[in-house]
């Protein structure tokens, strides 16, 4: 069983996910081998807020050029947690 800390990396902040912020949805960077039954435990431990619903998605790694070569960014999964009306993740308020 991994650790939450291990199974939620990063908040992904940008204008969209704090505009879904206000529908009681927040977007996360996960492991690459976390499901949903992983990731709602997870904020659950960490946050103390109970998941209403899970959606995970893999991000495909983009090509990139640098000067004369191509590479190749990593692909990555994200997670949006749907959270119950009246719960919030105090990471994403703004002051």
């Amino acid at each position: 069983m991994m650790n939450p800390n291990d199974i939620i990396l990063k908040p992904v902040i940008s204008e969209k996910t704090t505009e879904m912020a206000g529908m009681y949805k927040y977007a996360f960077r996960v492991s690459m081998n976390a499901n949903k039954m992983n990731v709602a435990r997870a904020i659950r431990e960490l946050f103390g807020v109970k998941p209403e619903k899970v959606n995970i998605m893999r991000v495909r790694g983009k090509l990139r050029r640098l000067r004369y070569k191509y590479g190749k960014k990593s692909a990555w999964k994200k997670a949006i947690v749907t959270l119950r009306p009246g719960d919030k993740i105090e990471l994403f308020e703004s002051q």
